[in-house]
C-alpha cells in the first residue's frame, strides 16, 4: 500500500468517526446535535481508484454528492404541498393532544443537518384551528437519487419544546 493511499484511509476514517459539532442555537433551544449539513461531495475509499493502477475513470476518485441544503428544503416543502394536494390540508396527530392539528406553512428554516443517515430542518407552522406556532422537526434520507420525508414530529408548541436532543442526539422528553 502506498504512503498517499495510507493518508487517504486514514484521513476519510477520522472524518467518518470525527463527534458530531455541538448543539445549534436556533430558536434558543437545543436541536439535533449532528452536523450542520451545507451540501458536498465525497470522494469514494482511495483503494477503489488504486486498485488498476489508477488509470480506472481516467485516475479520477469516483464522487458521490450529497443534496444541498436548499434541496433538503425544498423536498420539505414539496413534501407538505404533496400531502395538502392528497389531503386537502397538511396534518399531524398530536401525540399529547390526542387530536389532529391541520397546520399551514410558515417558513422552513435555513439551518440543515445530518444526523446518521438523515438530513434534517424544522419548520414553523400555524395551526388553522387554534393559531399556535408549531415547529416540526422533518427528517429526510437519500433514497434511489431522490430525497423523502422519513418522519415527522411536533417539536415545540408556541417555542414550548416537547422533547430535546442529548450529545448523542437521543430524543429527552422535555414535558
Amino acid at each position: 500500500m502506498s504512503t498517499w493511499t495510507w493518508f487517504v484511509g486514514v484521513l476519510i476514517g477520522t472524518m467518518a468517526i470525527a463527534p458530531a459539532a455541538g448543539w445549534a442555537a436556533e430558536h434558543g433551544g437545543q436541536e439535533h446535535a449532528g452536523q450542520e449539513h451545507g451540501g458536498a461531495t465525497t470522494a469514494a475509499p482511495a483503494a477503489t481508484t488504486q486498485e488498476h493502477g489508477g488509470k480506472e475513470h481516467g485516475g479520477q476518485a469516483a464522487m458521490q454528492m450529497e443534496p444541498s441544503a436548499e434541496q433538503i428544503r425544498q423536498a420539505i416543502r414539496e413534501y407538505i404541498a404533496q400531502v395538502e394536494q392528497e389531503e386537502g390540508a397538511f396534518t399531524i396527530e398530536d401525540e399529547v393532544t390526542e387530536k389532529i392539528r391541520s397546520l399551514s406553512l410558515v417558513r422552513v428554516h435555513e439551518r440543515v443537518g445530518k444526523t446518521g443517515d438523515y438530513y434534517y430542518s424544522c419548520t414553523d407552522m400555524t395551526d388553522a384551528e387554534t393559531g399556535e406556532t408549531l415547529d416540526l422537526d422533518f427528517d429526510v434520507e437519500a433514497v434511489d437519487g431522490g430525497l423523502e420525508v422519513a418522519d415527522v414530529r411536533i417539536h415545540k408548541v408556541n417555542d414550548q419544546a416537547r422533547y430535546t436532543y442529548d450529545d448523542q442526539d437521543h430524543r429527552v422528553p422535555v414535558l
